[in-house]
């Protein structure tokens, strides 16, 4: 493009809309669930929205929002102990500016050990600085002042 530069497609909204091959674990019209490309643990799953929400960033304190993320979470939940219910501990959360590696938001379910052990440092809360934020945390953050009935 002259004068600018030609942005890049986002990879996970080709695959929320099944235009790729990757295998999809999970999808209905809100999200779709498939295995990470490079594990980190011993299943290590990514549950993303269809509609293009680009961080955790662009989440505010909204029903719609909290309900996004509450159902993504129990998708992710419900995978793993579908998957891999041998695991005696799960995480689940979120890369924040600037780790995430995609930007499109994705939520990174995992059932631990991690492979290799040290790939725990990349799901690991900066604090201030940001890093990863457990699903649960990231619920508290957007969750509506008004409540919300889910």
């Amino acid at each position: 493009m002259a004068g600018g530069t030609a942005k890049k497609p986002c990879v996970f909204c080709h695959i929320a809309r099944a235009s790729t091959a990757t295998p999809l674990l999970y999808t209905d019209e809100r999200v779709v669930a498939f295995p990470d490309i490079n594990p980190s643990a011993f299943r290590h799953y990514l549950v993303v929205p269809i509609t293009h929400i680009s961080t955790v960033k662009d989440l505010q304190r909204r029903t719609e929002h909290y309900q996004l993320v509450s159902h993504m979470l129990n998708v992710g939940q419900t995978l793993l102990q579908r998957d891999a219910p041998e695991s005696k501990l799960y995480r689940f959360g979120f890369h924040q500016p600037p780790f995430n590696s995609v930007d499109h938001l994705h939520l990174h379910c995992l059932a631990l050990p991690f492979i290799p052990r040290w790939k725990h440092l990349k799901y690991t809360s900066l604090g201030p600085l940001g890093g990863f934020i457990e699903a649960e945390k990231l619920l508290d953050r957007i969750k509506p002042l008004s409540g919300v009935h889910t």
